[in-house]
């Protein structure tokens, strides 16, 4: 064995790798594809600029390396870097806060193709740029799905993205390979090409930013991991505390108890989880940080939202308040557009509120504040307080923390005479990207300059139709519109200027459909759905179809159990997905069984025989949820 492979890699990767499948402002440029102009060179790396939603240092930025990836196989990193984010944006609260994060590319070249013990320890040593490697970096104690990188190079690849450092970014390495495996910790890595691997992507960004734990209850696969033994662990999705007394403490995720759960069934108290079979538990039968292809359910989301804007801050500019201010002028403060929903700003003067219906500018010259003379006199307190409303979160806490909350202050003087801004001129200063089209359920957003002795407007028309929009005017909100399905020109103005911004709103969702094996009949009767009977294992292929360019993502239920994201087979990714009574095991994990799921092998593996509903949809690039539409399936006793 080489020193190479010898040595450890100083990673910052300390959680295990998604082991399971189940379980696994300014100015906005838009979103550019993969392979878009080059933004810096150095040493071979070239930094493209995936999505810009804003300048970096006002951003969350993600960061995706590559590793094992030759000068010849640079497209193929682009494809694994464009399934994994089409995949991202699908799951929130990543979809809600795509707004929120800007998207870089390193393409670093390597000299050889491949990384690591990849797939075993006795594979050749790969010289590759990052260092990456399976079994936590080739060590024979690890488990194979560790995948580890070498974190100097990894943190010095990622500087050369200008604006970012470890306070406003995430670090995500991808390596060229259709092994699983990944890892979550400083860093998140992920392989590039595995059927599952853009599922590892959010899991792990779940615990290298979200501080989330895995929920699985085993840590060697196939192998249960026994009876926790500690005491209350410091995970909020974890605990030993009954439902009563989550309830009676106000503790864990007592306020979500009985909700059903993003991720399937009802949110209560699920045994096993911190690589425990028995002992402590969990909030979800099966979530993300759990199985792979499930959501992250409503208690582990209340993190992810914390964590993200943490990144950020909710006022993005605002008129100076380093030195009092004269009240013979507008105040104005502009903040982020989640994609999900609008922020909510409350103006206060002296402590009273100021009806403003959320609008980011306030006319002072409207309130008539007494001037005390040239002699001075009393002063007036104007604050701006910006909150999320999102209802993600429910915990008033989190609410209240500076990640959800944000509040500007300002002295008003009336005796101060504020100067013209002259050579100020109307221009729209940051927006939604005009680039690609926008999701019928999206916020749309305009920002402008903010002259000193007036308010700029911004008035929407959609399909030549004025929108009335009052109150905030720089976000539109097309969810309350209640669009019909279709195209629709959708247009902001700057009124008398001329200047405007044109959006082509995507309201049609993509179109799904299924191929199943060959039933052993097939029964169509009237007001009921077509039912595909079957003795045995079969296969469910689905595909999508879209009128726009972008990714798709496929997703199925059964039995109204959560929505589970279709990627082919764990083995295959272009292999149909198969459902079998009992479930199919593949390396210790336990896939497709048809009825109440199975995650791994000592679950109950009693066959569901009788019929079964299920139920299939597509999200599509610009956020388009399609409507479910669904099969029965008769499974009988052989």
């Amino acid at each position: 064995m080489t020193h190479r492979r010898r040595k450890r890699f100083r990673s910052g990767v300390a959680r295990l790798a998604a082991g399971c499948l189940l379980a696994a402002g300014l100015v906005t440029t838009g979103t550019a594809a993969v392979g878009s102009p080059a933004v810096a060179e150095s040493g071979g790396a070239t930094v493209v600029a995936v999505q810009t939603t804003g300048p970096a240092e006002r951003r969350f930025n993600l960061v995706v390396l590559g590793d094992g990836y030759t000068s010849a196989e640079l497209p193929k990193f682009r494809a694994d870097v464009e399934r994994h984010l089409g995949m991202l944006w699908s799951v929130e609260p990543f979809a809600s806060y795509r707004s929120y994060i800007n998207v870089w590319a390193v393409e670093v070249p390597s000299k050889d193709s491949g990384v690591d013990c990849d797939p075993g320890l006795g594979a050749p040593a790969r010289d590759t740029a990052l260092d990456m490697g399976f079994w936590g970096g080739c060590n024979p104690g690890s488990v194979q799905r560790l995948l580890t990188v070498d974190s100097g190079k990894a943190a010095g690849y990622a500087d050369l993205v200008p604006g970012t450092g470890r306070a406003n970014r995430q670090i995500v390495a991808l390596a060229n390979s259709s092994t699983y495996g990944g890892a979550g910790g400083s860093y998140a890595t992920a392989s590039g090409g595995n059927a599952l691997s853009a599922l590892i992507t959010p899991h792990e960004i779940g615990h290298s930013l979200g501080g989330l734990q895995d929920e699985y209850d085993y840590y060697g696969r196939g192998v249960p991991g026994g009876t926790y033994e500690g005491g209350e662990p410091s995970s909020v999705h974890h605990t030993l505390l009954t439902e009563e007394q989550m309830r009676e403490r106000r503790a864990k995720w007592w306020r979500w108890l009985g909700e059903p759960s993003e991720s399937g069934g009802v949110i209560g108290r699920h045994e096993g989880g911190l690589y425990s079979t028995r002992g402590v538990w969990r909030p979800s039968r099966h979530s993300m940080m759990k199985t792979l292809g499930y959501a992250f359910d409503q208690v582990e989301r209340e993190v992810m939202v914390q964590a993200i804007s943490a990144k950020v801050d909710l006022v993005q500019a605002h008129t100076p308040n380093a030195a009092p201010i004269g009240a013979d002028r507008t105040v104005w403060v502009d903040t982020l557009h989640p994609v999900g929903g609008e922020l909510a700003v409350a103006w206060r003067l002296d402590g009273r509120p100021l009806t403003t219906r959320g609008a980011r500018t306030v006319d002072l010259r409207a309130l008539d504040l007494a001037d005390p003379g040239p002699a001075g006199g009393r002063t007036h307190t104007l604050t701006a307080t910006v909150t999320d409303p999102t209802p993600f979160v429910r915990d008033p806490a989190v609410r209240a923390s500076a990640a959800l909350t944000r509040t500007v202050t300002w002295t008003v003087d009336p005796s101060l005479t504020t100067p013209e801004d002259t050579g100020l001129r109307p221009e729209f200063t940051g927006h939604t990207a005009t680039t690609a089209p926008v999701g019928a359920r999206s916020v749309v957003h305009a920002d402008t300059t903010h002259p000193v002795r007036r308010t700029l407007a911004v008035r929407w028309t959609l399909d030549g139709r004025t929108v009335p929009n009052p109150g905030n005017d720089r976000d539109l909100d097309l969810g309350s519109l209640g669009l019909s399905p279709g195209s629709h020109a959708l247009t902001a103005r700057i009124p008398g200027t001329g200047r405007e911004l044109r959006w082509t709103v995507d309201a049609t969702a993509a179109t799904a459909a299924y191929e199943l094996s060959k039933p052993l009949e097939t029964v169509s009767r009237p007001g009921r759905d077509v039912e595909y009977v079957y003795d045995g294992e079969f296969t469910m292929r689905l595909t999508a179809r879209d009128d726009q360019e972008g990714a798709v993502v496929s997703q199925f239920r059964v039995d109204g159990d959560g929505w589970y994201t279709y990627y082919g087979w764990p083995a295959d990714a272009s292999a149909p997905f198969r459902f079998s009574p009992s479930g199919t095991v593949i390396d210790g994990l336990v896939y497709g069984k048809l009825g109440r799921s199975r995650a791994v092998p000592w679950d109950d593996a009693t066959p569901d025989y009788g019929t079964h509903t299920v139920e299939y949809r597509t999200v599509d690039a610009a956020g388009n949820t399609g409507p479910a539409r669904r099969f029965l399936v008769t499974l009988r006793k052989p």
